[in-house]
């Protein structure tokens, strides 16, 4: 329980924050019952009922007789004490009306709504008439995991046979049917599961995180390791040193790094699936995790940067991998920065930060210089894996002609992978031919009709696009501008002009664009 926790009796004037744009909270009276701070509650708004959360107590300034009673209090977990701070003050940092916060932490659909049911499975006691191999696998499955209960499709999946042999078991008493719950809790993890033998490096940084953790308070710790470092082993230690404080962890990613194969990773380390909340969750699944989170039977949350705004229960760690990507800035409807606003979200809660990257962002690495942060570095990559030998090449130094682009000694280098039989990639961050074409008389360059960026020659397709707005014309043969013909010439590399290059380099290899 809260220690601002606040009980109101029946009748008692209580201030509602509901989810509608109306930049204040609205004076109600507490429904029968009473009802405490932080409760999810159905009011009457005009002819409607909309959803809000109790407040506080009324501010007084509306006559008491003309207050309508709260309708009900909802089957939810309380907003805590924390939550409701964290949302008034990511509110009055970004400049976003309260209801829009109530909003973004309201993200599941149904929270009004009864507990929806659905049909299980498990172990009767009947023996049925007639006994087939597919009948019997079903048994063996249930004998195997005695307490345990099963949807249809999870049973038929794991005896390998149809709905209507289970339907069959069911008629026959040898399998009971029940209603149970779709909101059910998440499987624990285990945090006592084996991880992955650590290097040195990656022991020194986990054991110093793990450190924090269990102090439960707040603190901030820029991890940075190069690519393959192995940041991932060293923060999911940390979450196992979370759970066995017995608190909850949320791990931030990019929604691209949301893959089937991070999640198969996690459950290897833990022995189960963590909760995942991310845009391509269904909406059942999301007022689960909403759930099951508020009730703390969700330790461990991968998610999006909404995620950062479920009510978690206790929650002893956020780590932010990538921390410096740019999806983590949310930019329509309430403007924030997931990075940020996790910092203040762990502050709040005494919980500690972890902020993973190769790359930190100048941010992130200015609070580290100057000590708002403790930095830990990985300066390895794991394993037998070693970085790849990088050298700059100063093309002021090189002499080239003015029509070639690749440097002897990046030429002596493909040189010696073709006579291995390796292969070899060059990278240009340029499509078509050039980037800008110039008048050799006049000296203009042609730009688009409909915006101010210069359009880029195609030569295969024998065009000028625009890579702006996506206008496209034919190559001309004259200037527009002072239109004298045959001396517009390409100025700059392409992916299309370094492909002609490498064809005249090395005539006999094989190479795709």
């Amino acid at each position: 329980m809260d220690t601002h926790d606040t009980f109101f009796p029946a009748g008692h004037a209580v201030a509602v924050l509901t989810t509608q744009p109306l930049g204040r909270t609205l004076d109600y009276r507490a429904p029968e019952g009473g009802c405490h701070s932080g409760a999810f509650v159905e009011v009457p708004l005009g002819p409607r009922r909309v959803l809000g959360v109790v407040w506080g107590p009324a501010a007084g300034d509306y006559d008491p007789d003309k207050l309508r009673h709260v309708y009900r209090v909802l089957d939810a977990a309380p907003m805590r004490e924390e939550m409701r701070e964290f949302l008034t003050r990511v509110a009055a940092y970004t400049l976003t009306p309260m209801p829009a916060m109530l909003r973004l932490a309201t993200r599941a659909p149904g929270l009004g709504d009864p507990p929806s049911m659905r049909k299980v499975y498990r172990l009767g006691d009947s023996i049925p008439d007639r006994m087939t191999d597919a009948r019997r696998r079903v048994l063996a499955v249930l004998e195997e995991h005695e307490a345990s209960s099963f949807t249809q499709r999870e049973l038929a999946e794991m005896a390998g046979v149809t709905a209507s042999v289970i339907k069959g078991l069911a008629a026959q008493g040898a399998v009971v049917e029940e209603d149970s719950p779709r909101d059910q809790p998440f499987a624990r993890l285990d945090p006592a599961l084996p991880g992955k033998v650590l290097s040195p490096d990656q022991e020194a940084a986990a054991r110093a995180i793990s450190e924090a953790v269990a102090t439960q308070r707040y603190g901030t710790t820029l991890l940075r390791g190069v690519t393959g470092s192995g940041k991932t082993e060293v923060y999911l230690e940390a979450v196992a040193a979370a759970l066995r404080a017995g608190r909850q962890a949320l791990v931030l990613l990019p929604e691209i790094a949301l893959t089937e194969q991070f999640l198969t990773r996690v459950e290897e380390r833990f022995g189960a699936k963590p909760a995942e909340w991310h845009s391509g969750a269904t909406m059942t699944e999301r007022r689960r995790i909403w759930r099951m989170v508020g009730q703390g039977q969700a330790q461990l949350v991968i998610g999006a940067r909404s995620a950062l705004f479920l009510p978690f229960r206790d929650l002893g760690l956020i780590v932010v991998d990538e921390e410096h990507d740019t999806s983590y800035k949310q930019e329509d409807g309430v403007l924030y920065n997931a990075r940020d606003m996790a910092v203040l979200r762990a502050s709040i809660c005494g919980a500690q930060v972890v902020l993973a990257s190769a790359t930190p962002s100048l941010e992130s690495w200015t609070n580290a210089e100057t000590g708002k942060y403790r930095r830990l570095e990985l300066t390895s990559r794991f394993g037998a894996a070693v970085l790849p030998r990088m050298e700059a090449v100063d093309m002021r130094g090189e002499g080239l002609p003015a029509n070639r682009w690749i440097s002897d000694p990046l030429r002596r280098a493909v040189d010696e992978r073709l006579e291995r039989g390796e292969q070899s990639m060059l990278f240009i961050n340029r499509r078509g031919y050039a980037p800008v074409t110039l008048c050799r008389a006049c000296g203009h360059q042609i730009g688009c009709d409909h915006c101010d960026a210069r359009m880029v020659e195609h030569r295969f397709l024998a065009r000028l696009i625009c890579h702006q707005c996506g206008e496209s014309k034919p190559m001309p043969e004259a200037c527009p501008s002072c239109e004298v013909a045959g001396k517009l010439a390409p100025v700059g590399p392409g992916v299309e002009r370094l492909g002609e290059e490498a064809t005249a380099l090395w005539p006999g290899a094989r190479w795709q664009r």
